[in-house]
């Protein structure tokens, strides 16, 4: 296992992380982990240097800490550093924070978490916890013992991620969605560049986007680019070596469901050989296969949002973002949930809400013809039942 600086602090993280919110389960229901193969997959990543284990109140449906915390007996809480985070958009008052942390130490089982993080943050969930004067009640619990450090988990732009790295001295960690396709998405390169400037350590989740920059068989046109590397590496791997040939990033976080998963992520984590190893034909590979996977996207937005604001209020962007993912990726039951779910797009902001005025037609410097993509979408994203993430694909049978 190779290991990484981690910020500020005089300690070294393990390259690859166990992330713990797609733990294997029974039957396809999230909240029925299957315990002795998730704590028997826990125990091998840390037998071979994992370090760093991540986990969130809200995952697997509340079920994720209480398995991680039984992972963590027999002296394997000695081996790993535990991670879980305040879920920001269920508070409601300050009081919650208190009996939100104090469920989660129990079902951990422990007496301190390393790493506290804030759960998601965006504008509004970051706005609602500052102003429940979640810094000062962060430090408060540092000295009591009950964490050890303060991080953040973000979904956000750019802007508001520099708006929350300011405005707190001691931040240790930001966890961001980081890829080679996602680049310039969310807290972006810019981001990740900006909070290791500040000597803050940037954990990086959905390095593999779900699981959809490692499917097999991979699309035709990504296939083809792979086939064609002088390097020849699956696709799982160029989207690892992606990320830990940058030095800015610390740790890559990869939510295993099978045991395969963790054997096949560690030997990917060994045979790396750290910052800049990539040459320059290997990175022209990962913008071969970048482009190759946009090739499959039918609608040719280029997100310049020339067309907002509609004035039937459209997020005209942001659906055609939801669709072309979907397709691109062969994912509709996960652009579902991203249009229908807890944190999709507002009623009044859906493509059906498009009036055919052709306001947005002359303003498109792609010439797209927005009204009726609109309409394809609404139709192929839209549904009046309640939509959860797509499970984890099942393990392949044992041979």
């Amino acid at each position: 296992m190779k290991y990484r600086r981690f910020g500020k602090l005089d300690w070294k993280v393990s390259a690859l992380g166990f992330g713990a919110m797609r733990l294997p389960v029974v039957g396809g229901d999230q909240a029925k982990i299957d315990e002795p193969e998730a704590i028997k997959m826990i125990r091998h990543a840390a037998d071979n240097g994992v370090n760093y284990i991540d986990s969130a109140y809200m995952y697997h449906m509340g079920q994720s800490e209480l398995v991680v915390g039984k992972a963590l007996k027999d002296g394997y809480r000695q081996k790993m550093k535990v991670v879980t985070k305040l879920p920001a958009r269920m508070i409601e008052k300050a009081e919650d924070f208190d009996r939100i942390l104090g469920e989660q130490l129990k079902k951990l089982d422990v007496d301190k978490i390393d790493f506290y993080l804030l759960h998601g943050l965006d504008k509004a969930g970051w706005t609602k916890v500052r102003d429940f004067d979640v810094l000062n009640w962060a430090e408060k619990q540092m000295a009591q013992g009950k964490f050890g450090r303060l991080g953040f988990s973000f979904h956000d732009e750019y802007a508001v991620f520099k708006e929350i790295i300011d405005s707190y001295d001691n931040w240790v960690l930001a966890q961001v969605q980081y890829n080679y396709m996602d680049e310039n998405e969310q807290a972006s390169r810019k981001g990740v560049e900006y909070a290791a400037s500040k000597d803050i350590a940037v954990v990086v989740m959905e390095p593999l986007r779900g699981g959809k920059l490692a499917k097999e068989p991979p699309p035709e046109p990504v296939a083809r680019v792979l086939k064609e590397a002088k390097r020849q590496m699956r696709g799982v791997e160029w989207a690892f070596n992606w990320i830990w040939n940058q030095p800015v990033t610390s740790l890559t976080l990869s939510g295993m469901s099978t045991m395969e998963q963790v054997v096949e992520n560690l030997q990917f984590a060994d045979r790396f050989g750290g910052p800049g190893t990539l040459k320059a034909d290997d990175l022209e590979t990962i913008k071969k296969i970048k482009e190759a996977f946009k090739s499959l996207s039918p609608i040719p937005c280029t997100a310049c949002r020339y067309c907002v604001p509609c004035p039937n209020n459209v997020d005209i962007p942001r659906v055609f973002q939801i669709y072309n993912d979907a397709v691109m990726y062969d994912d509709m039951q996960h652009g579902k949930f991203m249009y229908n779910g807890p944190f999709g797009i507002a009623q009044d902001q859906r493509a059906d809400q498009c009036t055919q005025c052709e306001e947005c037609l002359e303003k498109c410097p792609q010439d797209i013809n927005i009204p009726e993509w609109l309409e394809k979408a609404h139709e192929a994203l839209y549904s009046d039942v309640p939509v959860g993430p797509p499970a984890p694909p099942p393990p392949k049978p044992k041979e």
